[in-house]
């Protein structure tokens, strides 16, 4: 998706005595001109959180392979300039000085006695022959391309410039990493600021460049700041605004599904734990420590109910234990990947009151939660090094987004509202149905027009781009179609046993196509699934878990999220769905 970003000056810092101001130039491409004038009451506390989320911007995980042929190809042009700058200004140096070199070696057989003065002439030529070779400074050269690709990597950071929200109760900054393997969202509450004009509501990009991000490390503690979202720009020293900033970038297709998948995956219930900041030292610690050279390379979380948690690091086999106490009543053990980018939240270990990490399941995504106190910074993990947030697992389907549904009545509910509740959206459209609210709110995020916060569990209005999203990033997917199309004969067919571990299993058959097929899913009773199972070729092809799962698969698990909450069940019996229908009325 090509996207142009305007902007009317560079963002920047101005300095006057101990008064600092932020500017942030917001991009004038979009319809909403929004603004913001305020002054923080925690500069430090703004500046490392913001920081944090330049880091999980150019965050890049993925393994590099060495770029030869721009080598060569760099290595080819220096050489041919470097020639022709030696034809230009040095003629027939080199000849001339070569046939100095052939008379003294002439002149040296006939004069012995004159050796070494000749020695010292040639001696003397030869230095002026290395100082116009082309090939003397080779390494050099080969520095000065390394630091050319260094430079223009670092440049990538232009192209993903941050989001910024200002909401009736909030400033929020989103951010999504390189390789799409990480989010980032920080939430200023309005009572970090001190006012000084109404807000103007509304979405936009911000010019966020290096040199602004050494402009704000220089932030101190007797530093007044005030952080300004200008439209019109910011004018330089001699008061002479600078022409306005064009960006033309192709976004990947991934990156801005990416981007939207995470609201539903943010939506999904899992098991929430309460760190100390000490706690996540801890962990942080002992990552920078230790650099694993073999597999498995996965964190084991070992929650007993009652017990400090602990974690095994894996492949040294060594046991950390937390302060973290575990209040859950069922005894798990959840296997975490990706861990190194954990490393992201170190900056904010000493601003933080708590952290809370929210585990979704195995093979699923984890959130990491800091609470700064009038700040929140939420980061988003995938599992695997490579994004899978729209490879394998559907979020949207999981959370129940599938389908349009009564999109269009949630589209200007949301605009005028700006943050509501999935029950406040409920009561504002008392005659639709809860699963044509559920369609509606996962399409508002699939077109990038919303972001679940799950800080106050709560659905903001957001437009990620300058212009609408292509149908095909957000129209219904195949798989999809799939699970709308089997729903209703999952439901019919799915049966349910409650195991002694406080287990549910579900299972359904299918018959399709003259074939047979049965799935079985296992979840507990804080919502996580334990166990997946399917007989279809498409789940035994793949990878057999839930980061690849099948149709029959989420089918099941949408049609059985609606009975986690029955009692009365006895253990290890058989309900088939007309059973349960019986008990609920």
């Amino acid at each position: 998706m090509k996207v142009g970003y305007q902007y009317a000056s560079p963002s920047r810092c101005t300095q006057v005595d101990n008064q600092t101001t932020l500017g942030l130039s917001p991009d004038l491409s979009r319809d909403e001109k929004v603004s913001f004038c305020g002054k923080l009451k925690h500069p430090l506390l703004f500046r490392d959180a913001m920081l944090m989320l330049r880091e999980i911007v150019i965050s890049d995980t993925r393994k590099k392979p060495k770029e030869r042929t721009d080598y060569f190809t760099w290595l080819d042009e220096e050489i041919e300039r470097r020639v022709k700058a030696h034809k230009e200004y040095m003629p027939n140096v080199r000849e001339s000085l070569r046939k100095k070199m052939d008379s003294c070696d002439f002149a040296l057989l006939g004069k012995k006695s004159e050796i070494k003065e000749l020695l010292n002439i040639q001696k003397n030529l030869q230095k002026q022959i290395d100082r116009y070779d082309a090939w003397k400074d080779y390494y050099k050269i080969e520095r000065d391309f390394w630091k050319f690709i260094k430079d223009r990597d670092y440049s990538l950071w232009f192209v993903l410039d941050p989001v910024i929200t200002v909401h009736n109760d909030q400033v929020s900054f989103e951010a999504f990493s390189i390789d799409e393997s990480i989010y980032g969202c920080l939430s200023v509450s309005m009572n970090e600021f001190d006012l000084l004009q109404p807000p103007k509501l509304g979405t936009t990009n911000i010019d966020f460049s290096a040199k602004l991000e050494k402009e704000m490390q220089r932030f101190r503690s007797y530093t007044d700041v005030t952080l300004s979202v200008n439209p019109g720009g910011f004018a330089i020293d001699n008061d002479i605004v600078p022409e306005y900033i064009e960006k033309k970038i192709d976004l990947p297709e991934t990156w801005i599904k990416g981007f939207n998948q995470v609201s539903s995956a943010a939506a999904l219930s899992g098991i929430e734990l309460k760190l100390s900041p000490s706690d996540m030292y801890d962990i942080c610690a002992f990552l920078r420590k230790h650099k694993e050279k073999k597999s498995p390379r996965y964190m084991k979380w070992i929650l007993e109910p009652g017990q400090r948690v602990q974690i095994v690091f894996e492949p040294f086999g060594i046991v950390l234990t937390l302060n973290a106490i575990y209040r859950g009543s069922q005894r798990r053990e959840e296997k975490i990947w990706g861990r190194r980018r954990w490393l992201v939240v170190e900056k904010l270990i000493p601003l933080s009151n708590a952290f809370y990490v929210r585990i979704l399941g195995f093979g699923m995504p984890q959130f990491i939660r800091a609470d700064m106190g009038t700040m929140q910074m939420t980061v988003g993990f995938s599992s695997w090094s490579s994004n899978d947030w729209v490879k394998g697992t559907a979020f949207n389907i999981m959370a129940g987004f599938t389908g349009e549904g009564c999109y269009t009545n949630i589209y200007p509910l949301l605009k005028e509202k700006r943050c509501l509740s999935m029950e406040e959206i409920s009561e504002h459209l008392p005659n639709e149905k809860s699963d044509k609210i559920k369609a509606g709110i996962g399409m508002l995020f699939r077109r990038g027009e919303g972001y679940f916060d799950m800080i106050n569990d709560k659905v903001r209005f957001r437009h990620l781009c300058n212009a609408p999203i292509p149908e095909e990033l957000y129209e219904v997917s195949d798989i999809e179609m799939d699970v709308q199309k089997i729903s209703k004969l999952t439901f019919d067919n799915m049966k349910v046993r409650y195991s002694r571990q406080q287990e549910f299993l579900f299972t359904t058959t299918y018959k399709e196509d003259a074939r047979s097929s049965s799935a079985e899913i296992v979840i507990d009773q804080d919502g996580q699934i334990t166990k997946i199972d399917c007989s279809c070729p498409k789940f035994k092809r793949g990878e057999r878990n839930l980061s690849d799962p099948c149709a029959h698969i989420l089918a099941l698990y949408v049609a059985s999220y609606k009975l986690l909450k029955l009692k009365n069940l006895e253990y290890e019996k058989e309900y088939k769905i007309n059973d349960i229908m019986e008990m609920l009325l």
